[in-house]
């Protein structure tokens, strides 16, 4: 059997835990049902894996459908729950998107447009692949700018959130 290789484990668990939670408000925490999903997902991420072995130049491309995809149902779930505000940032829509200037910016947009809602989701996709592309060396300063960028948006989220809010930050 092929080894993985570290990078491709981590996005399949920050992949199951994306959908684990976005599950969990649909099954009501129903553990049995949210075991069922889980085996899907992970029969699926196992298929997937074969494919990319086989052809490694399909892992991009199924990383910006995945993402795509997953807003793209995020937005759909939401909009039936007027309660719940829903907030997505692409960081890679430009190249100045993942900078830090542009972050806040994008990020206060979002906390902005989510702040009359008592539940929300700010969903953030492609900050990894703005500032660690895959075609590009992860050198430790890109690696670090990475780290700080998360450490920002998280500091940012929780000095800009009403304490009586419950906000969901999600990184994909």
């Amino acid at each position: 059997m092929a080894q993985r290789t570290p990078s491709r484990t981590s996005d399949d668990l920050r992949r199951l835990h994306f959908i684990n939670s976005l599950f969990a408000h649909a099954t009501g925490h129903d553990l049995y049902l949210a075991e069922q999903i889980k085996s899907a997902i992970t029969f699926s991420l196992a298929e997937l894996e074969a494919q990319t072995t086989a052809h490694p130049e399909l892992a991009q491309k199924y990383d910006a459908a995945f993402n795509a995809a997953a807003a793209e149902l995020l937005t759909k779930v939401f909009a039936t729950h007027p309660r719940h505000g829903f907030y997505h940032w692409d960081a890679s829509l430009t190249l100045a998107s993942a900078t830090p200037l542009f972050t806040r910016a994008e990020v206060m947009a979002g906390l902005k447009r989510l702040a009359p809602f008592r539940e929300s989701t700010l969903l953030i996709t492609n900050l990894r692949h703005a500032l660690l592309p895959p075609n590009r060396r992860a050198t430790p300063r890109r690696r670090r700018e990475y780290e700080e960028a998360l450490a920002f948006i998280r500091d940012l989220a929780a000095a800009r959130t009403a304490r009586s809010a419950n906000l969901q930050l999600l990184f994909l």
